[in-house]
């Protein structure tokens, strides 16, 4: 059974969203990680990078494929899960909680 947490937002492209007082949580939804399978490298934006809705800001790969990452508003990269770099799995294992992807400030 997949998970679909009702506090948060989401995007047609399987990317979720959490408003924290203006800073916004990005991550991949628990139906977009199933389907990817395991996840074993993130590329992701720098810190202070700006991201476009609808454009993507980085990538996921798995061992089945990879897959774009799309920006879900417009915004300033202010954080970036470091985590994921040597854990990428945790993506796999907890996508609403340790496998947040990036914070950005909204423009």
């Amino acid at each position: 059974m997949l998970s679909v947490p009702e506090e948060l937002s989401y995007t047609k492209d399987h990317e979720w969203l959490n408003d924290k007082e203006g800073n916004i949580i990005i991550g991949i939804t628990d139906f977009a990680q199933s389907q990817l399978g395991d996840i074993i490298f993130l590329e992701l934006p720098d810190i202070g990078d700006k991201i476009i809705s609808g454009e993507p800001f980085g990538e996921v790969e798995a061992v089945k494929t990879v897959s774009e990452l799309y920006a879900p508003v417009d915004g300033t990269v202010i954080e970036v899960n470091e985590d994921l770099e040597d854990s990428p799995e945790k993506i796999n294992q907890d996508c609403y909680g340790e496998g947040w992807i990036i914070k950005i400030k909204l423009n």
